[in-house]
């Protein structure tokens, strides 16, 4: 790997409050589309540049070292995100100098998922990314707020009762039922997918924004 693992001591919040308080990584539907608009392999800090010509990389960290393991642990905590979401029907290969999306699962796919787990572990534990909860929950509120802008979404917040509509949810909906449907209905509606609608993708956003508070622990 290019990036050492990062010490955690500059954590000011203790590890289990971390995982509980971590919120959604926007970069998982960005990357989708960078991914679904191309048959090439891409590199880490290729995607970095890419989301950063699109308004939706920020700087980080003011040391430039710091600055690039943070994008660097953002970009492949949401490509591990992606790779889970996507199996069975699609593999996409993480590596970091070798990131690409396969339409067909290789018939080696459970080993290859198997043989990365320490790593996905790693990627996908946000005690590593090496900052306190609540500048970790800032962050992602700033890219969820470009991300809102780039694709168009209302910024009023939906009415709870419809949110749990568009999700297909009731009132007696778990933090777990909401959040696995989310990522569910975000998937199905992405407009870079086969039976994709940019419309509804936009409608399952705002009705994530308003549900998304209540659905933190992942």
């Amino acid at each position: 790997m290019l990036f050492e693992k990062h010490s955690t001591a500059a954590l000011t919040e203790p590890s289990s409050k971390m995982t509980a308080q971590k919120g959604d990584n926007p970069l998982i539907w960005p990357l989708l589309s960078v991914l679904q608009s191309s048959n090439q392999s891409w590199k880490v800090h290729h995607l970095a540049t890419e989301l950063q010509n699109k308004g939706l990389m920020h700087d980080l960290d003011p040391l430039p070292e710091k600055d690039l393991f943070k994008r660097n642990f953002l970009l492949m905590n949401a490509l591990y995100e992606l790779q889970d979401i996507l199996l069975p029907k699609q593999w996409l290969q993480v590596k970091s100098m070798e990131i690409q999306l396969f339409r067909i699962v290789p018939g080696n796919a459970d080993l290859l998922h198997r043989q990365d787990a320490a790593l996905r572990d790693y990627y996908l534990d946000w005690k590593n990314y090496d900052t306190c909860v609540n500048v970790v929950r800032e962050m992602l509120e700033s890219f969820w707020s470009s991300y809102q802008e780039y694709i168009g979404i209302n910024i009023q917040l939906m009415n709870k009762g419809h949110a749990l509509k568009v999700f297909e949810l009731d009132e007696t909906a778990s933090d777990r039922d909401i959040r696995r449907q989310w990522k569910k209905l975000a998937l199905k509606w992405h407009p870079d997918r086969d039976q994709g609608n940019a419309d509804r993708f936009k409608e399952v956003c705002e009705a994530w924004q308003t549900l998304r508070d209540k659905s933190l622990v992942a």
